[in-house]
């Protein structure tokens, strides 16, 4: 479960706004030629992206990879379905918690690590509305706590 190193290209921001993020896992991506492409452009969204567990492989859903620019007539479909790249135990494992119910798999970022587009997916369990508001009023308290020790060490 090492966490992504490289540079990022796309992030999930909502996803800990909506989830609680229990587990992550580093996947490779299966793409065509001129997705790694459009990836280093920058040209990718993971907003509506989910991941899946079919017949013991793993795949990402509605990752949306901008066609490349200068691609012919053989560049890609942006939002096809893609495989993902884990070992056996990762996906027997992530398998196991997706049918427990409330759990998703869902991607938290994209980067670039050793010239590989990697995609970093998390094992996350739905938030409820009142767990969301909990979460602004407590983030919230801890800015006005911060801001009002920094206020105070300046003062001195």
């Amino acid at each position: 479960m090492p966490k992504g190193t490289g540079k990022i290209v796309a992030q999930n921001k909502k996803a800990f706004h909506d989830y609680f993020v229990e587990e992550t896992y580093e996947a490779g991506i299966v793409l065509a030629g001129t997705e790694i492409k459009a990836i280093r452009q920058g040209k990718v969204s993971i907003k509506d992206a989910y991941a899946h567990i079919d017949n013991t492989e793993a795949y990402i859903y509605n990752m949306h990879i901008t066609q490349y620019k200068f691609g012919t007539k053989g560049n890609h479909e942006p939002t096809r379905t893609r495989k993902l790249l884990l070992h056996k135990k990762e996906i027997s494992r992530l398998f196991g918690l997706q049918q427990q119910k409330g759990y998703s798999l869902i991607p938290i970022k994209v980067y670039l690590k050793d010239g590989y587009a990697k995609l970093e997916i998390a094992v996350a369990k739905g938030k409820r509305q009142y767990d969301k508001r909990e979460a602004l009023k407590r983030k919230d308290s801890n800015r006005q706590i911060e801001r009002a020790l920094k206020d105070r060490h300046l003062n001195r």
